[in-house]
C-alpha cells in the first residue's frame, strides 16, 4: 500500500502541496493528472524519496521496493542488453557469486535462488522488453554510447520495467517513443502486476492503463474512479453541483441580509434579525468555482492554392547520396490533405518531413511546388533556437519586420500570448509555453501547409484538446508526426506508412494499425517458433500478403487518381478544340490551320478514350483487389 497523508510542500515561497492525502492499494494503477506547473512530477519525487515533504508524508507498505524513471540515461560500452540484465541487482550478484564460491552447499543455494527467481530466462525477457521499446536484435548488442539520448531512456525504461518493482512511477514514459513503441507499452502496462503510478499527457494511455485518476489542483489531490475520459465527466458534473451550491448560498446569503437590513431597527423584528445574522456568521462560504484559462490555439486562414501543393515523382533522399534514407517517393500533398505519417523511429519520418518541408533537397528524381506555397515546420528541436533573454515579441518582430505592434500581438493572440505575457522572457516560459511561441513564429505567414514533427511532448491535455480543435479548423494541409494516437485520431484521415527505404499507403484507419502492431509484437515474441501445416501459409506469411495487398492498393490507387486527371486535362483540351472549331469567325481568319486544328482534336480524342479506358482498368482492379 502507498499513502500520501497531509502532504506539504513548498518550493521557492511557494505552495505546491497543501494536505494532499491519497491511499493506492497494492496493485492498483493510477494516472496522476493536472495542469502543467501543478507539481506532478515533484510528487513522484517525493514518493520516490528523492525530495523531502514540509509536512505530513509518504509511507509505503510491507517494504515494497520502488522503482523510479529518472531523467539519467545510461551510457558506457556495456550493451543494451547487458544493462538492462544488471537492473536484476540480485540475479548479478548470485552469478557472479557463482562463479567464485567454492562451498558446495553455498553453490547449491545459488543455483537453487537462480532458478527460483527465473534467471535462465531473464536474457530472453530482457530482449523482448528491448525489442518492444525499438530494438533489433543487432541493436541490443550494441554499446550504449552508440545511441542518442532519446534511445538511451528507451534502455533505461527497459530496464526499469525489466527489475519489476513492487511500485512503479513513470514520468511521461512516452516521450522519447514513437506511436509503435508507445502502443506496445500502453499494452505492457494493462497487465502489470504491480503497483503503478503514471503521470502522461497522453489520453489513450491514461484511458487504458489506469484504474483511477489521481487529479492534483490547488495543492490537493483527488480521487476519482475509472480512466481519464470518466474522470473528467465526473469532475465536470461535480464542478457543476458545486457552482450550482454556491449560486445557491449566495441567493441565500443575500435573503438573509435583505431580511436583517429591513428589519434591524424594528423591535419587534429585532431579535429575529440578530439571529440571521449569527446563522449569516456561521454559514461555511462556498467559494464559486473558478473555470480555469484555456489554452488558445488558432492558426490564420490560408490563401487557396490549386492541387498539387507537392508532387514527388521518382524521389531519393536522404543524407548520404551513396545511401538515400528513402526511394522510389510518388506522393502528393492536396491542400486539404491531413496526413500521418506512421512508422518506428529511425525509418525516416522525419526526414521525409523535411523533404516535404523544403529543408531537405531530394538526390534524384522530381519535387514539384506550387510557386505560391508556404509552408509551416514544427519540430521540438527548434525550442533550442529560441533567445531565452527574447521574448514572444521581440522574435515574431525579428521574423515580421515590417508588422506594426498591433498586427504582432494580435497573431501573438491567437496563442495565447495576450497582455503582459508576450512580453515575458523566454526563459521564464515553460515548456508548453515555448511549444504555442514556435506555433506562433511557424503560422505568422498563414502557410498552406503544417508540418508538425513530435508537437505535443510539451503541452498538457487542455492543450492537446485545443490543438485538435485548431487543427480541424485550420483551412490548411496537415502533415504529422506524433506518437499521441489521439491527435492522430481526431486530424489525420491518411495514414502513410515510413518503413523499408520507402513510404506507402496504409490501408486501414488508425485502429486497424494498432491491431497490426500489436499482431506483429505477438507473433515476434513467439519468435515464429509455429510451423505452418503442410499447404498453408505461416502467419508470417500472410501479414506479409496483407501488406504487400495494401501496398498494391495503393499503387492502383495512385494509378486511378492518375487517370482522373489525365481524364480531365484531355477533356478540357478537347473542349477548348471543339469551341474554337464551332466558332464561325474561325473560318474568315485567312490564318487559321482548320486541318491542324481537326487534326489535333481527333489526336486527343483517341487519348482521351484510352485514358478512359486505362482509368476503366485501373479502378476495376482497385475495386476487386479491396474486396
Amino acid at each position: 500500500m502507498l499513502t500520501i497523508r497531509d502532504l506539504t510542500y513548498r518550493v521557492e515561497g511557494r505552495t505546491l502541496f497543501q494536505g494532499a492525502t491519497a491511499t493506492i492499494q497494492s496493485g492498483e494503477h493510477v494516472g496522476l493528472v493536472g495542469r502543467n506547473g501543478t507539481g506532478k512530477s515533484t510528487l513522484l519525487r517525493l514518493i520516490a524519496g528523492d525530495l523531502q515533504a514540509d509536512g505530513g508524508g509518504v509511507e509505503i507498505g510491507g517494504g515494497a521496493r520502488m522503482g523510479y524513471l529518472r531523467q539519467e540515461a545510461p551510457g558506457g560500452e556495456r550493451s543494451l542488453i547487458d544493462t538492462v540484465l544488471a537492473a536484476d541487482t540480485e540475479r548479478a550478484h548470485l552469478l557472479a557469486e557463482a562463479e567464485t564460491a567454492t562451498d558446495p552447499e553455498r553453490i547449491a543455494e545459488i543455483h537453487t535462488r537462480l532458478n527460483d527467481i527465473g534467471a535462465h530466462a531473464a536474457p530472453g525477457r530482457a530482449a523482448r522488453l528491448l525489442a518492444g521499446l525499438g530494438f533489433s536484435e543487432a541493436a541490443q548488442q550494441r554499446p550504449c554510447s552508440a545511441f542518442s539520448g532519446g534511445w538511451r531512456m528507451r534502455v533505461a525504461l527497459a530496464a526499469l520495467l525489466f527489475s519489476e518493482p513492487d511500485i512503479l512511477l513513470l514520468d511521461e514514459p512516452t516521450n522519447h517513443l514513437d506511436l509503435e513503441s508507445a502502443i506496445w507499452l500502453e499494452n505492457y502496462l494493462k497487465s502489470w502486476s504491480g503497483t503503478l503510478v503514471l503521470v502522461s499527457h497522453d489520453r489513450e494511455l491514461l484511458n487504458s492503463v489506469p484504474h483511477k485518476i489521481a487529479h492534483l489542483e490547488g495543492g490537493a489531490l483527488t480521487l476519482y474512479q475509472g480512466g481519464y475520459d470518466r474522470f473528467e465527466r465526473t469532475r465536470r458534473e461535480r464542478l457543476e453541483r458545486l457552482q450550482h451550491m454556491a449560486e445557491e448560498q449566495e441567493k441565500e446569503r443575500q435573503r438573509i441580509m435583505a431580511f436583517v437590513n429591513r428589519f434591524r431597527a424594528n423591535a419587534n423584528r429585532a431579535s429575529q434579525a440578530q439571529s440571521r445574522l449569527k446563522k449569516l456568521e456561521k454559514m461555511e462560504p462556498m467559494a464559486p468555482v473558478l473555470s480555469q484559462k484555456a489554452t488558445r490555439f488558432e492558426f490564420p486562414e490560408p490563401a487557396q492554392l490549386p492541387p498539387p501543393l507537392i508532387a514527388l515523382d521518382g524521389v531519393a533522399v536522404g543524407y548520404d547520396p551513396a545511401k538515400p534514407v528513402l526511394t522510389q517517393l510518388n506522393q502528393r500533398v492536396d491542400q486539404d490533405d491531413r496526413i500521418a505519417l506512421l512508422g518506428m523511429n529511425g525509418n525516416g519520418k522525419t526526414t521525409f518531413a523535411r523533404l516535404l518541408a523544403g529543408r531537405l533537397d531530394g538526390l534524384s528524381g522530381t519535387v514539384t511546388r506550387h510557386p505560391d506555397l508556404r509552408v509551416g515546420y514544427f519540430s521540438q528541436d527548434q525550442a533550442d533556437e529560441l533567445e531565452l533573454d527574447g521574448t514572444p515579441l521581440s522574435h515574431m518582430a525579428a521574423l515580421m519586420p515590417g508588422a506594426s505592434p498591433t498586427q504582432l500581438r494580435s497573431h501573438l493572440g491567437r496563442f495565447g500570448f495576450t497582455g503582459e505575457m508576450a512580453d515575458q522572457a523566454v526563459r521564464k516560459l515553460s515548456g508548453g509555453e515555448k511549444a504555442r511561441l514556435l506555433f506562433a513564429l511557424i503560422t505568422r505567414d498563414a502557410p498552406q501547409l503544417l508540418i508538425l514533427d513530435e508537437p505535443t511532448n510539451h503541452l498538457d491535455i487542455e492543450a492537446r484538446d485545443a490543438l485538435v480543435e485548431a487543427l480541424n479548423a485550420y483551412q490548411g494541409a496537415v502533415v504529422l508526426i506524433s506518437h499521441d494516437p489521439h491527435l492522430l485520431d481526431l486530424v489525420a484521415d491518411r495514414l502513410w506508412l515510413v518503413g523499408d527505404g520507402s513510404v506507402r499507403a496504409f490501408d486501414g484507419d488508425l485502429a486497424a494499425y494498432r491491431q497490426f502492431i500489436l499482431e506483429r509484437g505477438r507473433a515476434d515474441r513467439r519468435g515464429e517458433a509455429e510451423k505452418p501445416a503442410a499447404g498453408s501459409a505461416s502467419k508470417k506469411d500472410k501479414r506479409k500478403q496483407a501488406a504487400d495487398r495494401r501496398a498494391a492498393n495503393a499503387e492502383l490507387r495512385k494509378r486511378v487518381k492518375a487517370a482522373e486527371r489525365e481524364v480531365e486535362r484531355l477533356t478540357a483540351e478537347k473542349e477548348k478544340l471543339e469551341a474554337r472549331l464551332a466558332d464561325p469567325g474561325i473560318y474568315e481568319d485567312p490564318t487559321a490551320d482548320i486541318s491542324a486544328l481537326q487534326k489535333q482534336l481527333a489526336e486527343v480524342q483517341d487519348s482521351l478514350a484510352n485514358a478512359e479506358e486505362s482509368w476503366l482498368e485501373a479502378q476495376e482492379a482497385l475495386e476487386a483487389g479491396s474486396a
